[in-house]
């Protein structure tokens, strides 16, 4: 690897024998992958995917210790991953003995760390530093240190900036130095598309679905996907955003994609068209029926694969705010809506017991005995009628088929719209607010 005086000084040991390590050490990584040299972190903050304080880890604590020991100065503050525990969350006795004694009895220790080496705020802790509560928001083009896959695949493909997919302690490293090796996504040929992905659904694919078949089709491969702008337009808006940071979190999660491109969407994708198209570039098509096979073949690891779940674990990454207040407005919406629905198929059950439908059956045969007798007093005046020859058979007639449909609707009709309205105010609620379902 080529360096620059400065970097070649730092190895050799002029700046200490930790921070000479530190530079070894992204030295070593960026060989294995065939870098030819380091480039400058240009993003204002770092990220870094490390963020539990297990026993597991005590190795990374320590060496973290002899990071901050050495009194070296962080070029860059950096967010982090999500906490494991959130302190506003009750907890019992058995739960803190659990967890902060056993789990993660080092916790304490490493939050302390990160606070001394650099954490830009006690706050963020976040798997989606790139929200604006956060604030980690890189510019376009800008080179950056950081860990946590949907976190970089976001960047690259959303917003536009550089990384690769690095591991915890190299995130740390890089902005700790102020370096990264240069190869992979920091480079132009390493962002070409060697794979294009048809997507010819009949309705707007589920994010998560469709990112977990193109991540598990190519893999570490950076794909550029043609026909979702057809469901999405070509406006990165605040939905398109919170759909593409699931979307691609599910490519980097089911896979390893560090960077997808979407035709008439993405910054590159709308600069450099199909020119970000490899020569050779594979073609995967995604359909209804695709996105069924990918869904088919998810494992059902519970016993009884026709259980009801009882919790359902929602936000990874983490929701934006308009996605937490939309599903929880549906979610109350739709309560309400199936609350006032089940009350009233309560009143539709009662059509169904015995002594109701004695009753219903009782009007019935009342109303044809009131039918019987009208009838007969109708052919009696019509033949009182002929005989002064005012006598009006046909209307007789029609008025006599009316009355019998009208006693024969009587008792069946109302019944019937009334269970048909209830069960339309049941489908319409959950259809309209999405009761019960996920994004």
């Amino acid at each position: 690897m080529n360096l620059t005086p400065e970097q070649q000084a730092i190895l050799n040991g002029e700046k200490g024998e930790v921070l000479a390590k530190v530079m070894k050490t992204l030295v070593m990584y960026g060989d294995a992958f065939g870098a030819e040299k380091l480039v400058p972190v240009t993003s204002k903050y770092g990220h870094t995917v490390i963020s539990f304080g297990i026993n597991t880890m005590k190795p990374v604590y320590d060496l973290y210790d002899q990071l901050l020991a050495s009194g070296v100065k962080f070029q860059q503050k950096f967010t982090a991953d999500p906490l494991p525990l959130d302190p506003n969350v009750p907890s019992n006795l058995l739960q803190d003995l659990v967890f902060k004694q056993f789990m993660y009895k080092l916790q304490p220790r490493y939050e302390e760390q990160l606070r001394r080496m650099g954490m830009k705020d006690e706050k963020d802790f976040t798997c989606a530093c790139y929200f604006d509560e956060v604030g980690n928001i890189p510019e376009k083009g800008e080179v950056l240190s950081w860990a946590e896959s949907s976190a970089v695949v976001y960047a690259n493909s959303v917003l536009g900036a550089r990384c690769n997919r690095n591991s915890g302690i190299i995130d740390v490293m890089g902005s700790m130095l102020g370096y990264v090796p240069y190869f992979g996504l920091l480079t132009d040929e390493g962002r070409k598309a060697t794979w294009v992905v048809e997507v010819k659904t009949t309705k707007k694919p589920e994010a998560q679905l469709l990112g977990s078949a193109i991540g598990m089709k190519v893999m570490e491969d950076v794909p550029y996907i043609r026909g979702l702008d057809a469901w999405l337009g070509t406006e990165l808006n605040k939905d398109n955003k919170a759909y593409l940071k699931d979307f691609g979190a599910a490519t980097a999660s089911n896979g390893a994609v560090g960077l997808y491109h979407i035709e008439h969407l993405t910054p590159e994708a709308v600069e450099q068209g199909d020119a970000l198209i490899a020569p050779g570039a594979q073609v995967y098509v995604v359909d209804d029926a695709e996105l069924e096979r990918v869904k088919a073949s998810y494992p059902v690891i519970w016993k009884n694969p026709n259980a009801k779940p009882k919790l359902a674990f929602i936000g990874c990454p983490h929701l934006t705010m308009d996605q937490l207040i939309d599903w929880i407005y549906s979610q109350l919406v739709g309560f309400f809506g199936n609350f006032f629905s089940a009350m009233g198929n309560m009143g539709v059950e009662l059509f169904d017991m015995p002594w109701v439908q004695s009753i219903v059956l009782f009007f019935s045969y009342l109303g044809w005995a009131l039918y019987g007798v009208c009838l007969v007093v109708a052919v009696f005046e019509v033949g009182i009628e002929c005989q002064t020859g005012r006598a009006n058979v046909k209307d007789a007639a029609l008025n006599a088929i009316k009355g019998f449909l009208a006693v024969g609707c009587f008792t069946l009709v109302p019944v019937e719209l009334y269970k048909l309205s209830v069960t339309l105010q049941a489908s319409l609620t959950a259809g309209i607010t999405g009761y019960g379902e996920g994004f």
